[in-house]
């Protein structure tokens, strides 16, 4: 009898694991901190941009920006958590801000770990945790 208890003790642990690390892997934030600065999924660095509004719910940055600065894009089932919130751009796509800042990526880094947007115009900054 212990050992039919033992056992289903057992599975039912191992059910609640698959639980958790199903909902945690589903709940992870769109981006990291790496070297002092946030990066995408692929490791790319992301930025800020100084006329978006933190909190405004909005991008400055469409059109030609929007093609060298792409935004970090969230999908249409992303929800915010922590410091991460999801706006809707100019033509109904859904991007990630960081704090109430829209992020993106600079299209002239080649690799992870380029940073060659960092003050670019004056108005990019590297996004910090």
């Amino acid at each position: 009898m212990k050992r039919i208890l033992l056992s289903i003790a057992l599975a039912a642990s191992l059910s609640a694991c698959s639980t958790v690390n199903d909902w945690m892997s589903s709940e992870r934030p769109p981006a990291t901190a790496a070297d002092g600065v946030l990066v995408g999924p692929g490791g790319m660095t992301l930025y800020t941009f100084d006329k978006d509004v933190a909190g405004s719910g909005k991008s400055a940055c469409n059109g030609p920006c929007a093609t060298n600065w792409p935004p970090l894009l969230a999908t249409m089932d992303s929800k915010a958590s922590g410091n991460w919130s999801v706006l809707t751009r100019d033509g109904g796509a859904r991007q990630w801000a960081y704090k109430g800042a829209p992020v993106y990526y600079w299209a002239k880094d080649a690799k992870p770990g380029d940073r060659t947007g960092d003050g670019f115009n004056g108005v990019w900054r590297l996004a910090r945790p």
